[in-house]
């Protein structure tokens, strides 16, 4: 049943002939009615304003327009933190998806029979993906101090709950009849895991894992406002001392990065599905 069906209640009649009329009901008036009511109440809660977005938005464009020409010698200023945010994120990314891999087997009831160990699992997956990666940065700051370090930590934070979260969602679909089988024969359970079910799983962990290190080269840029080290540093300090043709070299280095980044990483997913 699509969502569409979802949206209609059916209810049957036995008219006096015997015969069953069936009558559907549509639930979308009562969806639009409490979808307006959510978007009253979060304009008066935020005190949004149309008229106070129209009449300030012009201040973007300005800002915007004094970044341009961008300041193109500022780029030896620029290049080692935007190699240190691509070295963050890969090395967050990276042991963030090795660890999600454990955990969304235990995560996995058709892998782990043991409902404690299952809820667990996702219970520490919701916890980790619940917390934004710029609060983690924050308290990494705190425990590591600042710097890169503590960048790298809340970049594998939020891989791992990603990863970990898309991974056992997939795993629970796979086709259990080879598994089976081969445990049935009397090979142990990792063992007819990495020969049945891990080629089965391994595009789909490895494109997620590169999904995910594009989203990171993104958030990373940012991660410097909290002192979590990159270019977000550098970026943070420019657009407080209103040095906009260096916040526009800053940005566009970033945006060459992430293309080229995302180039790559989508040419790769391509051959992994």
């Amino acid at each position: 049943m699509g969502w569409y069906d979802k949206l209609f209640e059916a209810e049957s009649f036995t008219l006096e002939n015997g015969k069953t009329v069936t009558q559907k009901f549509t639930r979308l008036p009562l969806i639009l009615f409490l979808l307006l009511i959510g978007i009253v109440v979060s304009v008066w809660v935020t005190g949004f304003s149309i008229v106070t977005l129209f009449e300030n938005f012009a201040g973007f464009w300005k800002i915007f327009g004094s970044m341009f020409p961008p300041k193109l010698s500022y780029f030896v200023q620029v290049w080692r933190p935007l190699l240190m945010t691509i070295q963050m994120s890969l090395l967050g990314s990276f042991f963030g998806a090795l660890l999600a891999l454990p955990i969304a087997i235990l995560a996995a009831s058709n892998m782990t029979n043991h409902r404690a160990i299952n809820l667990t699992a996702r219970f520490i997956l919701t916890v980790v993906r619940t917390m934004p990666t710029l609060v983690s940065a924050l308290i990494a700051t705190y425990i590591f101090g600042l710097g890169t370090f503590a960048g790298t930590v809340a970049i594998f934070l939020f891989s791992f709950s990603f990863v970990g979260k898309q991974l056992f969602e997939y795993i629970e679909t796979v086709d259990m009849g080879a598994y089976e089988a081969l445990t049935a024969t009397g090979a142990n359970s990792s063992r007819a895991f990495v020969t049945t079910i891990f080629p089965q799983i391994l595009p789909t962990y490895l494109s997620t894992s590169l999904f995910a290190f594009e989203g990171n080269v993104r958030y990373a840029a940012i991660l410097g406002y909290v002192g979590a080290g990159g270019i977000g540093m550098i970026l943070n300090e420019k657009i407080g001392w209103r040095e906009f043709q260096s916040v526009g070299m800053i940005l566009l280095s970033i945006f060459v990065a992430v293309v080229i980044i995302e180039t790559v990483s989508q040419q790769l997913r391509k051959h992994l599905s």
